[in-house]
């Protein structure tokens, strides 16, 4: 059984994952960006469907 320390603490590294996923997109040169296909104000919605996964 998992403990509510435990859940707190899966729930803290997964919101750090998104975090740095959301800089790190937003972040990047334009140039890069767009050769990838990514606008960097889509960062938030990318790194959440990353992270947590896809909403059905």
């Amino acid at each position: 059984m998992i403990s509510v320390y435990e859940m707190i603490r899966d729930a803290a590294a997964t919101y750090a994952r998104y975090r740095k996923t959301r800089n790190e997109i937003a972040n990047l040169p334009l140039d890069v960006a767009l050769d990838l296909g990514i606008y960097p104000g889509d960062a938030p919605r990318i790194a959440r469907s990353a992270v947590y996964g896809q909403a059905a």
